[in-house]
C-alpha cells in the first residue's frame, strides 16, 4: 500500500495536538505530587471553564460522551421518551440516548452546515418528546435563537452536544455561557484536550448534584467513616493529570481558534473558483472550525472515496471521514430506520472528508493539501 514512507513528503496528519513544553512540565509536576486522580487541578480547571464561560457551573468527565449521558439522566429522560437529534454526528450523539432507555428521533441536516434542521426538529415533536439534542457540527453555532424559542414553545429541554464547539460564538457570546446543559469534548482531536475528557457546562443546583452523583458511584461522603449510595452511578471523573493538560491548553484557546480561522480561509482562498469540492458553510468570526470536511463530487469520478484517501495518502497527507450518517449503522436500522430518510445525512455520510486542520499547520501546508485533491480529483475525472 502506498503510503507517506514512499512519497518521500513528511506526514501531515488531518489532526494532530498541540501540547506545549509548559504543559508537559505541569503534567510531571502532578506526576510527582502523589495525587493523580481527581483532585485540587480537576478543581482548578472546572473554575478555569468556568471563567472562561461567563461564571457558568461546569463540572468536568472522561468524555462528552459521558457528559451527554449525564445530561440526559440529570434531565429525568428515560424510558418511553423521545430525544430529537441530527442523523449526522458521531455516533455517540445518539448512543447515549439509547443508554438511558430513551429512543433517538432522527432527522435530517443542512448540506452545507451539517446542522440539524430545525424546521424538521420541530415536525418531529410528539407527546413523547422531552428533549433537543443538537450538535454545533465543526464549530458552526446553530441558530440558538431559533433553537431556544422552539424548546419553550414545547417546554423542552435542551441538551448541546458542543463537542466540536468550544470557543465558538453565537452573537457574540460563548457556546456554554449560556442555554441549558451544554456539552463539550476535549479528545485529543479537539481543539483543546484533557487527552480524554469532556465538560458539561449549565444545570439548575438539582442537575448538578444529579451529575455529581452519576460520575461518582451516585456516593456520597457525610464523614471519614459515613458513606451512602443514592443511586447506581457509574466513575466518569477526570483525573489530575488531564485536568493538567486541559489548563495548559485553555490558555491557548483563543490563538488555537484564530489560528483555524487562518487556515480555512487559506482554503476557502485557493478554492474560490470552481472548487474540485463541495465546500462547507464557511460561517462568521463565530466558527471555531473542528474540522474541515468538503465533499467529494463521486458521482463524477472513476474512484471510491475509500481511494482517494489512499491517493491522498500516497502523497504524505491523511484524511479523515466526519461522519456516517447513524441512522444506517446496524444498531439504528434494528430500530426501524432505513435508506432514504434523511437524504443530506446520507449523502454527507457517503461523500465527506476531513481535510488536515490543526493549528501547528503552516499555509504552505494548506497549499500543499489544495494542490493534492486538485491532482487527484481532476485526475480521476469522468
Amino acid at each position: 500500500m502506498s503510503g507517506p514512507e514512499q512519497s518521500g513528503a513528511a506526514w501531515l496528519p488531518f489532526t494532530r495536538p498541540a501540547i506545549d513544553e509548559e504543559t508537559i512540565a505541569a503534567v510531571a509536576a502532578v506526576l510527582r505530587s502523589g495525587w493523580l486522580a481527581s483532585g485540587p487541578k480537576v478543581a482548578q480547571f472546572e473554575a478555569a471553564l468556568s471563567q472562561y464561560l461567563g461564571g457558568r457551573p461546569v463540572r468536568s468527565q472522561t468524555s462528552a460522551t459521558a457528559g451527554l449521558e449525564m445530561a440526559l439522566l440529570a434531565c429525568g429522560i428515560g424510558k418511553g421518551d423521545e430525544v430529537i437529534t441530527p442523523a449526522l454526528s458521531f455516533v455517540a450523539t445518539a448512543n447515549v440516548i439509547v443508554r438511558v432507555g430513551a429512543r433517538p428521533v432522527f432527522v435530517d441536516v443542512g448540506l452545507a452546515s451539517r446542522n440539524i434542521d430545525l424546521e424538521q426538529a420541530e415536525a418531529a415533536i410528539t407527546p413523547r418528546t422531552r428533549a433537543i439534542l443538537p450538535v454545533h457540527f465543526a464549530g458552526l453555532p446553530l441558530d440558538m435563537e431559533r433553537l431556544y424559542a422552539i424548546a419553550a414553545r414545547h417546554r423542552l429541554r435542551v441538551i448541546e452536544d458542543a463537542a466540536h464547539a468550544i470557543g465558538s460564538l453565537w452573537a457574540g457570546k460563548r457556546i456554554g455561557s449560556f442555554g441549558d446543559l451544554v456539552c463539550f469534548s476535549f479528545h485529543p482531536n479537539k481543539n483543546i484536550t484533557t487527552i480524554e475528557g469532556g465538560a458539561i457546562s449549565g444545570g439548575s443546583a438539582e442537575e448538578l448534584r444529579a451529575i455529581e452523583l452519576h460520575r461518582w458511584h451516585g456516593q456520597v461522603k457525610r464523614a471519614a467513616d459515613d458513606f451512602d449510595t443514592l443511586l447506581a452511578g457509574g466513575k466518569c471523573n477526570l483525573s489530575d493529570v488531564a485536568a493538567a493538560v486541559g489548563l495548559g491548553q485553555l490558555e491557548h484557546l483563543e490563538e488555537f481558534n484564530a489560528r483555524r480561522r487562518t487556515l480555512v480561509a487559506r482554503y476557502f482562498e485557493l478554492w474560490a473558483e470552481e472548487p474540485p469540492l463541495r465546500l462547507p458553510q464557511r460561517g462568521d468570526a463565530g466558527h471555531s472550525w473542528h474540522v474541515f470536511t468538503p465533499l467529494l463530487p463521486l458521482g463524477t469520478l472513476s474512484i471510491t472515496r475509500g481511494e482517494f484517501i489512499e491517493a491522498m495518502r500516497a502523497r504524505g497527507i491523511g484524511v479523515g471521514v466526519h461522519y456516517p450518517a447513524i441512522h444506517l449503522f446496524s444498531a439504528y436500522r434494528a430500530l426501524g430506520y432505513r435508506d432514504g430518510q434523511f437524504p443530506n445525512a446520507e449523502r454527507i455520510g457517503r461523500e465527506t472528508v476531513t481535510l488536515p486542520l490543526f493549528p501547528a499547520m503552516t499555509l504552505a501546508d494548506v497549499e500543499r493539501v489544495v494542490a493534492a485533491v486538485n491532482a487527484v480529483v481532476r485526475g480521476a475525472r469522468t
